[in-house]
């Protein structure tokens, strides 16, 4: 991949931000040298690494690996037989350490726990727990062995103990005897590695020893008395014993980590590698990143986009898309809208996916592998090279042109700009259709009318534009396919306070061509406002919809629940009804058989009225008294009730007006007539309510109301504010609209929304003309700027 282009994107700063998530040296120097990768059996090998350590790190958080270090002079020493020191040692003690508790983390939580890319990194782990452990054995700190190293070392220092307690012994007895008035102080020195006492000059010929030293004023000599030469000797004897013991030691451990040279090598590769994937985990979590879908087809769909280097709670997602059914995408729109930033968001992710890095988008998102990516973004003007704006950008162009293929992706910023309008917008177009021809993947962001006029003529090449808020003159960054973008100039101007004879004088200047093509794209983006908020509506509805059927389906299986329960009692009620039934039958049969032919009239009759006593007994007992059901009526809320308002309490069939609001328990006084009364909103019904029928048969002069002479109040509390006639004939739309009309009417709405939709007007007529014969609207007009326009007529009712 070129420098330039890696420059020009700013994949240097992700990779900075990359390398602060390593923890080990060697992991920031692979996170240093990454770089994209045009392989895209290794792209996706990559990408799958760092999706199950973001999967890991989700489920038992983050791991170290600080310890591991740059072992290539140690190994290079232990290969040809050198000694380490103590520090060395304890450095590869820390990093086998630190390997064993990377191996521990790698290790699955439970036995059916499925494996991922990282789990045969994770098991080719070799701690080495043995070696790390005598290392720790014999080494306290980098300047301390432990006594028991080994027994001679033990020894030594044992000695070394006893023969300091009997030197510290004789001087004791020196500075505190006789000679204590020749010595200067009462302390005992070291001069080397010798024992001392200090001897005033004075006194030198009363002290027998060996002087080792003298003050810089020469008034006090350091001699090491006779008495303790010998000691002092032994000493140093031992000292010098324990240093060969010492070496002796980390010879010996040196030797056993050599044994294991090639292990510890492949375990510091493996933490490298680990430390370098788990740092592009811990990065994209850090800028909510995912895992793209690669494709090599040269196409991406980059859904809700982010620039990494944007604060990710200031940045604005995009969507952007090229490559399928068209391969050039030409970006349009005002300055600071966001079309260089759209440039850089795709160039980037681009870089970073290929570079095996999760990227910050939605779910989902596709790239596509492109062996080189070609981006003329900003400005590299420069004095001493004498060259212009225009010149380094054309610059650019020249080496892109040479080196792109279709297998490259080419982005320009402002193309065919700093020069005269009309000659640099044919340059870029010249420049655009020979990378079209050429299936090159492009995008191109421009200020030139003739280039969204290109677009909109050439198959294959698409317009979209950055959209911006000509009210509160801010961009929304929200970038449009499939829609050219205004310069807004002279919107922008006269919002910020430019006269409106010097704004119309400018639009003179333009020609009519331009006029007419500056109108169509204020239409379009007009037309695009109106879809969108319709589509907003309509996804509004099919969400309702999808509610109202899960809720219809959940009380269809509750009452089938319910069916097959009655049944299955229905059927064992039945069961012991019949048994009882042969009972009694066979009880009959034998009281008949056991009266015999001697049997009276009178016993005979006895016997069939118990039978039938029995018989009439389990009839009352299965039967149920069917009571009439209650008639009932829609509960009122509280916002529906205002003072004034007439009412009927319905238990007490009384007719009244509101007096009071309803407190907590809903409980209101009713003034009926002279008696003002108590009642709870569950005992009200709105006296229109009742009403209503008559009123419908008044305008229609038939029966409005449902079965039984009441009126459908289920239907008409859940009727809608708006209907849809779209797609119906005139006919069905009529008869649709009728039957809307009249439960809007007596669900006692304002007004209604009909949607009729704009076509050739045919409907909207058909429905302007019905509207005239319906009695209770009161008036009708179509909706405003933001409402539908032509497309929805809004019917206010009478009230």
């Amino acid at each position: 991949m070129n420098q330039k282009a890696l420059h020009v994107l700013e994949y240097d700063k992700i990779i900075e931000k990359l390398t602060e998530h390593a923890t080990s040296e060697p992991g920031k120097k692979l996170c240093r040298e990454l770089v994209p990768s045009s392989d895209i059996k290794e792209i996706r090998k990559n990408q799958e690494k760092t999706k199950d350590a973001i999967s890991r790190i989700f489920k038992k958080g983050s791991t170290n690996f600080g310890d591991n270090k740059d072992f290539q002079g140690i190994l290079k020493a232990l290969k040809i037989g050198s000694a380490l020191d103590m520090a060395a040692l304890l450095k590869l003690a820390a990093f086998l350490d630190n390997v064993n508790r990377v191996k521990t983390y790698g290790r699955p939580q439970r036995d059916d726990e499925e494996r991922d890319s990282l789990s045969e990194s994770f098991e080719m782990l070799e701690p080495l727990t043995f070696v790390s452990a005598e290392i720790r054995r014999c080494i306290i700190s980098e300047d301390e062995m432990s006594s028991d190293a080994s027994p001679a070392l033990k020894h030594i220092r044992r000695g070394m103990m006893l023969t300091n307690d009997r030197i510290h012994e004789q001087l004791g007895k020196i500075i505190n005897g006789s000679m204590r008035t020749y010595l200067q102080d009462t302390v005992v020195t070291m001069r080397g590695d010798r024992y001392c006492i200090p001897v005033r000059a004075e006194y030198k010929s009363q002290i027998n020893g060996i002087v080792h030293d003298q003050s810089s004023s020469g008034s006090t000599l350091f001699i090491e008395p006779q008495a303790i030469v010998e000691l002092n000797n032994k000493l140093r004897e031992m000292i010098l014993q324990e240093t060969a013991e010492i070496e002796k030691i980390l010879a010996e451990l040196s030797l056993k980590v050599a044994e294991h040279v090639d292990s510890i090598k492949y375990n510091a590769d493996i933490m490298t590698d680990l430390d370098f994937v788990f740092a592009k985990a811990s990065y994209a979590l850090e800028i909510n990143a995912i895992t793209p879908v690669f494709n090599e087809q040269h196409a991406f769909d980059i859904k809700k986009g982010r620039h990494p280097l944007i604060d990710k709670d200031k940045v604005v997602p995009i969507d952007v898309y090229a490559g399928r059914d068209f391969d050039m995408l030409i970006i349009t729109g005002p300055n600071t809208g966001g079309k260089t930033v759209t440039l850089k968001t795709v160039g980037l992710l681009t870089l970073m996916g290929q570079a095996g890095l999760a990227i910050p988008a939605g779910d989902r998102s596709e790239l596509s592998v492109f062996t080189e990516v070609y981006a003329d973004i900003g400005d590299e003007q420069s004095i001493e090279q004498s060259l212009s704006t225009f010149s380094s950008h054309m610059t650019n162009c020249v080496s892109i042109l040479e080196k792109a293929d279709e297998n490259s992706l080419c982005l320009f910023d402002e193309l065919g700009a700093g020069t005269d309008p009309t000659e640099g917008a044919a340059l870029a177009i010249s420049i655009l259709n020979d990378l079209h021809e050429r299936k090159i993947r492009t995008m191109a962001t421009t200020h030139y009318s003739e280039l969204k006029v290109y677009a909109l003529n050439t198959p294959g090449i698409k317009n979209a534009s950055c959209e911006f808020d000509v009210e509160s003159l801010k961009p929304t960054y929200k970038l449009l396919i499939g829609i050219p973008g205004k310069s807004n100039a002279f919107a922008i101007s006269s919002k910020l306070g430019l006269p409106d004879r010097i704004i119309e004088a400018a639009k003179e200047q333009i020609g009519t061509e331009d006029k007419k093509f500056e109108d169509l794209l204020a239409d379009l983006e007009k037309s695009r406002k109106t879809i969108e908020s319709e589509s907003l509506e309509i996804a509004q509805y099919k969400k309702e919809v999808e509610e109202l059927k899960t809720q219809l389906e959940e009380k269809t299986y509750k009452l089938d629940k319910q069916r097959d329960e009655i049944i299955r009692k229905a059927n064992e009620e039945a069961r012991d009804i019949l048994q009882e039934a042969k009972d009694v039958a066979d009880e009959t049969i034998r009281t008949f058989r056991k009266a015999g032919p001697d049997a009276t009239m009178q016993d005979l009759e006895r016997a069939r009225t118990s039978v039938g006593q029995k018989i009439s007994d389990k009839n009352k007992s299965i039967s149920k008294k069917v009571e009439k059901p209650k008639e009932t009526h829609p509960i009122l809320k509280e916002s529906q009730l205002k003072l004034g308002e007439t009412v009927k309490i319905v238990s007490m069939g009384l007719k009244g007006t509101i007096s009071s609001k309803p407190d907590k328990d809903g409980y209101l006084f009713v003034q009926c007539g002279i008696m003002r009364t108590k009642a709870n909103i569950r005992d009200l019904v709105l006296v229109q309510d009742e009403d209503g029928k008559a009123a419908m048969k008044k305008f229609y002069g038939r029966n409005t109301s449902s079965s039984g002479g009441k009126m459908d109040l289920s239907r008409s509390a859940n009727i809608r504010t708006e209907i849809n006639l779209i797609g119906k004939n005139s006919d069905d739309a009529l008869a649709a609209l009728d039957k809307y009309l009249d439960d809007a009417y007596m669900s006692h709405l304002n007004n209604v929304r009909v949607v009729h939709g704009k076509g050739a007007g045919i409907l909207r007529q058909a429905v302007h003309q019905y509207l005239k014969g319906v009695p209770y609207v009161k008036s009708f007009k179509l909706g405003e700027f933001g409402e539908g326009d032509a497309g929805v007529t809004i019917v206010t009712f009478i009230k």
